[in-house]
C-alpha cells in the first residue's frame, strides 16, 4: 500500500496548529507588540475626546473634584479618595477656567487603556489582529466613550484596574512556564495602593481576586514573600485615605446605603444595573468579553488566569445584590476583552487549519457599528452637563452673585453663600474668582466635611430648592424673587454654626 505524503504531511500540520490553539501558550514568549495600530487608535481616541471634551459644561462630579482640589484639599472625602482632586486642582490652578487643561489628564490617562488593552491580548498570547480588536474594543465600550475626557474617580480607575490584570497575567504566564518574575508582584502593590488613592472599590477586586485564586489557583502566588511585600506597598501608599476614613467614622461605608437608594433612579434597580454592567461594554466588546469569560472558564489555555474570570464574575453578582453602580467592574472589562479576542483567534487558526471558511469579516461591521456608537455617546456627553435638572455652572454662578451684590451692604458683609447640594456649591465655587462670590458652603456629602460658615455670618443666601431642614434655625426665611434656580434668603440664625451644622449635614 503506497503513502500519500502530501495528505500525511497536511494532517500533521493540521493537528499541530489543533494542539497549539488548544494548548497553553504560556511556556513560550509573547507574540510582536501591534504598536503602531494600536497608538493610532489611542491617538484618534484621544483626539476626539479632547474635541468633544472643550465644549459644555462641567460634568457634576468633575466640577466637584475641581472645587474640592482647589479650595478643600485633603487627605481623604467622605466619598473618595483624594487623587482625582488633587489632579483637577492642580490642572485648575494651571489653566483656571480651561476645559481642555483641566480634561487632557483624564483623556491621557483613558487612551493608555487602548495600548494596555492591546497589551493584555499580547500575553494571553494574541497576534496583532487580536490585539488591535482589543485595544478597538476598549475604545469604543460605551461607559468609556461616556467618561473618557471627565476628570473623575470612575475615569481614572479603569486603566489602574487594567494595569493591575496586565502585572497579574504577565506573573501567572510566567508562573506557568517556570519562571515567574516576583517583581512584578511588588509593582502591583504600587498599583493597588495608588488605585485605592482613586476610588476604594479596588479593595472589593483585590478580595474576589483573592477568592478565585483560593479556589482555582495558582495558590502558589499566595505563598510568595514578595506577595506580602505587595500587601505591605498597598497598604501604605493607601494610608492616608484609610487613616482619614478612620478618623471621621469611615462615612464611605455610609455611602453605600445611600448608592443602594439612588439605584432605582440612577440604574432602574438591580435589574438595570445587571443589564447596564453588560451593555456598557459597547457593541464589539459585548461579545467578545462574554466569549472570553466563558472561555476563560473552559479552555485549557486560561486555565492560569481563570481566577481572574471568577473575580469578575463574582464582582458582577456582588454590586448587582449589593444595588452597586454598574459601572463598578468596568476596569475588568480589558481583560475579559482580550481573553474574548485571543479566543476567536484560536477558532480561526482552528478553522483555517482544518480548510473551512473564514468568518473574520463579521468583525467588520461589528467594529464600524461599534465605532459609531460610541461617537454618538461621545457627542451625547456633552450635552450632559444640565443633567438631573441641574442648571449650567455658570449661569448659576452669575445669577448667584447677581443675588448676592443685591444684598443690602451690611446684611452682605454677615451673609454665608450655601448650596442645597455638594454639586451646586462646587458649580459656585469653580467660579468663585470670576463673579466675585465668597466661598460656597453645603451640608451635604463630602462638603458637610468642608467645615461650617464664619460664626460671624448670620445670614445665608440659600441656593435650591428646599429650604424646609433650615427653616427651624433662622427666624426669617423668604424666597429671592427672579431667575430660574430657587434662591433664598435665611436671616436671624438660632443657633452656632456647629450645632446647627450637625443638625442639617446629610449624605443622602
Amino acid at each position: 500500500m503506497g503513502i500519500d505524503h502530501e495528505r500525511l504531511l497536511g494532517e500533521t500540520m493540521q493537528t499541530d496548529v489543533r494542539a497549539a490553539a488548544a494548548s497553553p501558550t504560556t511556556t513560550a514568549g509573547p507574540p510582536a507588540f501591534a504598536r503602531r495600530p494600536l497608538l493610532l487608535i489611542a491617538a484618534a481616541f484621544a483626539v476626539v475626546h479632547l474635541g468633544v471634551g472643550a465644549f459644555g459644561g462641567y460634568w457634576i462630579d468633575e466640577v466637584y473634584m475641581l472645587a474640592a482640589g482647589r479650595y478643600h484639599l485633603d487627605w481623604g472625602y467622605v466619598d473618595q479618595p483624594p487623587l482625582a482632586p488633587l489632579l483637577a486642582g492642580a490642572m485648575g490652578w494651571l489653566a483656571p477656567g480651561s476645559m481642555i487643561v483641566l480634561r487632557l489628564p483624564a483623556v491621557l490617562i483613558s487612551a493608555s487603556g487602548v495600548l494596555l488593552a492591546g497589551l493584555l491580548a499580547r500575553e494571553l498570547g494574541g497576534d496583532r489582529r487580536s490585539q488591535v480588536l482589543t485595544g478597538l474594543g476598549f475604545a469604543t465600550g460605551l461607559w468609556t466613550s461616556l467618561v473618557a475626557h471627565w476628570i473623575t474617580p470612575y475615569t481614572l480607575e479603569v486603566p489602574l484596574w487594567m494595569l493591575l490584570c496586565l502585572l497579574l497575567v504577565r506573573w501567572c504566564r510566567q508562573h506557568a512556564a517556570g519562571r515567574a518574575d516576583d517583581r512584578l508582584l511588588l509593582a502591583l502593590g504600587v498599583v493597588i495602593g495608588g488605585t485605592m488613592q482613586v476610588k476604594v472599590h479596588v479593595a472589593v477586586l483585590c478580595a474576589a481576586l483573592l477568592l478565585g485564586l483560593l479556589v482555582f489557583g495558582p495558590r502558589d502566588l499566595l505563598r510568595r514573600p514578595m506577595f506580602w511585600g505587595c500587601v505591605g506597598i498597598a497598604l501604605v501608599i493607601a494610608a492616608p485615605t484609610l487613616i482619614w476614613q478612620a478618623v471621621h467614622g469611615w462615612p464611605q461605608l455610609a455611602m453605600s446605603e445611600v448608592v443602594q437608594a439612588e439605584t432605582p433612579i440612577l440604574s432602574g434597580g438591580r435589574s438595570g444595573a445587571a443589564i447596564s454592567m453588560v451593555l456598557y461594554a459597547g457593541i464589539l466588546g459585548v461579545p467578545l468579553c462574554a466569549y472570553g469569560v466563558a472561555r476563560m472558564f473552559t479552555a485549557a489555555e486560561f486555565r492560569p488566569y481563570r481566577f481572574i474570570a471568577a473575580a469578575a464574575v463574582a464582582q458582577y453578582v456582588f454590586y448587582i445584590a449589593t444595588s452597586g453602580r454598574p459601572y463598578y467592574v468596568v476596569g475588568m472589562y480589558g481583560v475579559l476583552l482580550a481573553a474574548g479576542a485571543v479566543a476567536f483567534q484560536r477558532r480561526r487558526e482552528a478553522r483555517a487549519a482544518a480548510g473551512g471558511r473564514r468568518a473574520a469579516w463579521l468583525v467588520w461591521p461589528a467594529g464600524v457599528l461599534s465605532v459609531l456608537a460610541a461617537g454618538a455617546v461621545v457627542v451625547m456627553s456633552s450635552l450632559l452637563a444640565t443633567a438631573f435638572g441641574v442648571p449650567a455652572d455658570r449661569a448659576l454662578a452669575q445669577e448667584v452673585a447677581t443675588a448676592y451684590r443685591q444684598l443690602p451692604a451690611q446684611q452682605r458683609e454677615h451673609t454665608a453663600v450655601v448650596g442645597e447640594s455638594y454639586i451646586l456649591a462646587a458649580m459656585l465655587e469653580a467660579h468663585t474668582d470670576e463673579f466675585g462670590l465668597p466661598p460656597a458652603h453645603s451640608a451635604h456629602r463630602g462638603y458637610g466635611y468642608f467645615g461650617t460658615p464664619d460664626e460671624s455670618a448670620d445670614a445665608v443666601l440659600f441656593v435650591g430648592e428646599d429650604p424646609e431642614p433650615w427653616r427651624p434655625h433662622f427666624a426669617e426665611v423668604r424666597r429671592i424673587e427672579g431667575g430660574g434656580t430657587p434662591l433664598w434668603s435665611f436671616t436671624g440664625r438660632r443657633e452656632p454654626w456647629p450645632q446647627l451644622w450637625e443638625q442639617v449635614r446629610s449624605l443622602k
